[in-house]
C-alpha cells in the first residue's frame, strides 16, 4: 500500500478513485496512563515512541480501509486531532482511497519492473502495528 500526502503518486497513473478513507485512535488525556510522562512528574524517554505508534495506529486503520475498497494507494493522506472531551484525544489519519498502476514508460527510459506495487487483489503489506477491532 502507497500512502502519500501528495495529490499523485510519482511513477503511477491513477486508474480509480475510490474515496475518502480514514483511521481514528482515542487515547486518554492522562499523560501518566499514556506514559507521555513518568511517575516522577518528568518526561517519559519512550515518549516519541509512543506519539508515533498513535499515528501508525491511524495510518494501519486508514490502509485496511483503503484496501478494502480495492485500493492499493491512498493520496493526500493528512493528520488531525481533536478533544473529544476533557478526558479523551482523537487522532485521525485520511486521504482519498484509489487504484493505481505504474505509468507506461517513455521509449528509452529506464523501467524497473521490481518498482511496482502489487496489483488488486494482492495480500496487503503485514503491519507491525496492532489495530483493536470493534
Amino acid at each position: 500500500m502507497l500512502i502519500v500526502n501528495m495529490e499523485y503518486v510519482p511513477g503511477y497513473e491513477i486508474r480509480e478513485v475510490l474515496g475518502e478513507v480514514h483511521g481514528v485512535t482515542a487515547r486518554s488525556r492522562n499523560v501518566y496512563n499514556e506514559g507521555v510522562k513518568l511517575i516522577s512528574g518528568g518526561p517519559n524517554p519512550r515518549m516519541i515512541a509512543a506519539l508515533s505508534r498513535w499515528r501508525d495506529d491511524a495510518i494501519a486503520q486508514m490502509s485496511k480501509m483503503a484496501y478494502a475498497r480495492g485500493g492499493n494507494a491512498v493520496v493526500c493522506m493528512r493528520f488531525d486531532h481533536r478533544d473529544v472531551s476533557a478526558m479523551w484525544t482523537e487522532i485521525c489519519a485520511y486521504g482519498t482511497a484509489v487504484f493505481v498502476v505504474p505509468a507506461r514508460p517513455m521509449p528509452g527510459s529506464n523501467h524497473d519492473p521490481a518498482m511496482e506495487i502489487p496489483a488488486r487483489g494482492s495480500a496487503p503489506v503485514t503491519m507491525q502495528v496492532p489495530v483493536p477491532s470493534d
